[in-house]
Order: C-alpha cells, then structure tokens, then sequence
C-alpha cells in the first residue's frame, strides 16, 4: 500500500513546522501550505489523502479554503483545527463535510495525540473502502 499524504495548512510557520516534523514521524507523506490559496494549489498536484486545515487564516479562512476543496474533491477527509471552537461554525461544518474539528491547545502534545488518532482513523476508514 502506498504512504498517505497529508497536507497541512495553517499560517503559523511555527505550527506547521512542529506538527509537520510529528506527522512524518508518524510515516505519513506531508506537504505544506502556509495559506488556502497555496492549500489550492497543492491540491491539484499532490492528491492529499487526508487534509488538516486551520480555521483562522488571513485572507481566505478554513471554511472559504473548505468550499474550495470540496469542488476539486467531494470525498477527501478534512479534519480542522480551532484555536477558538465557536458554536456556529461546528454546527455548519457537516455541511461542508469535516471529519473532525481538533481543538489548537497550548500543548502540542495534546494536539498531537487527537490528531494522531484522527488521521489513523480516517487511513483505517479509506483503506476498508478500496
């Protein structure tokens, strides 16, 4: 079977360079966008498996990133990150199909883990189709 590729998206160089160093110890394929637009871009060339898009970007936030992808690809499991849950965009998300919303806490440890056994089950799930 061939390595799943990521893509992870979020504005913070800092995150994406702590949690995309912790994906790929997890043996998963990454790439990396600092933005919707380059997410996009991406997209097209890479065919992630799975998506972990951030939620409050400049310019084009997760939600407008969202609807983006979901014209390129109906089926592509997104799981979203939130620094700031907020009752209103978790209760639209099912319309936009996210998998799951992890909450951005202070402790990447924590973060890491939900998202570690997110993505497992999201991989587990894609494999059981094919």
């Amino acid at each position: 079977m061939a390595k799943i590729t990521i893509l992870l998206v979020d504005d913070e160089l800092d995150f994406l360079e702590i949690m995309g160093s912790v994906i790929e110890t997890w043996g998963y394929n990454l790439v990396k966008a600092q933005s919707g637009a380059e997410a996009l871009e991406l997209m097209e060339d890479k065919k992630p498996g799975v998506i972990v898009l951030d939620y409050m970007m400049p310019g084009m936030d997760g939600i407008a990133t969202l609807k983006k992808i979901r014209e390129i690809n109906l089926k592509v499991p997104v799981v979203m990150f939130t620094a700031h849950p907020d009752m209103k965009a978790l209760k639209g998300s099912e319309k936009l199909g996210i998998s799951a919303f992890i909450p951005k806490l202070s402790t990447y440890s924590d973060v890491s883990s939900a998202l570690k056994t997110t993505i497992e089950m999201l991989v587990k799930n894609m494999c059981k189709k094919e």
